[in-house]
């Protein structure tokens, strides 16, 4: 199978498996993933955000999930136990498409790593 369909079939499958155990069965978008792990990353699992901390989360979100592709390292936790990052290497200009594949495919790493898919 090629790499491209092989993360297209991964990422379908996270999103069912997502959208039942968080959205009732809803497909969730890529920012509403994005925006789960960086509550997950957080560890303040059942703590209510404002619309500053979700935003903040989405980015604690991105920057995890780019570490792996050099573009962030994991810097410290702050007193409020927030994870920082310090940037590494800018990211390149990419379209949209490209944007959102490479997201995917960061995500889906991401789901593979904690065992959450296979």
């Amino acid at each position: 199978m090629a790499r491209d369909e092989k993360l297209k079939e991964r990422w379908e499958n996270l999103q069912q498996k997502l959208a039942n155990q968080f959205a009732d069965g809803e497909v969730m978008e890529l920012d509403a993933v994005i925006y789960i792990i960086g509550v997950q990353e957080l560890g303040q699992l059942h703590r209510r955000f404002k619309k500053d901390q979700k935003v903040d989360l989405m980015h604690i979100a991105i920057c995890r999930l780019l570490e792996p592709y050099g573009y962030y390292e994991f810097d410290y936790f702050d007193d409020d136990g927030w994870p920082h990052y310090k940037v590494l290497e800018q990211l390149p200009n990419l379209k949209a498409g490209e944007q959102s594949v490479l997201m995917k495919e960061a995500i889906v790493q991401y789901f593979l790593e904690k065992e959450y898919i296979s």
